[in-house]
């Protein structure tokens, strides 16, 4: 069992930048898979960005340019950088872990999940 805990959320104005984290339990995080969804007030969830256990990096394309998506074995956590943000970013951000390693952007591919982190951008 691997329990994810998401941290970093908060409210931002439009242009400004936040930084997400999610902690994972657990000894074997370095071969999971690991992605960041988001979910909009009424709105399905959605791929934000996953990296693979070896570090690949795959994005959405609205965030694509803007977010950055990193991990540190050593700390069992795994990041999100978010730049210039936007109101339309606003969104329950949920880390998200695969232990097959393979990078995915289906939702249905991740086996944990996080309770979320809220994030709220002005205009």
């Amino acid at each position: 069992q691997v329990q994810l805990v998401e941290s970093g959320g908060g409210l931002v104005q439009a242009g400004g930048s936040l930084r997400l984290s999610c902690a994972a339990s657990g000894r074997t995080f370095s071969s999971y898979a690991m992605g960041w969804f988001r979910q909009a007030p009424g709105k399905e969830c959605e791929f934000v960005a996953t990296i693979s256990w070896s570090g690949s990096k795959y994005y959405a394309d609205s965030v694509k340019g803007r977010f950055t998506i990193s991990r540190d074995n050593a700390k069992n956590t795994v990041y999100l950088q978010m730049n210039s943000l936007k109101p339309e970013d606003t969104a329950v951000y949920y880390c998200a872990a695969d232990p097959t390693g393979v990078p995915s952007s289906y939702r249905s591919t991740y086996r944990y999940w996080g309770q979320g982190t809220q994030v709220t951008v002005s205009s």
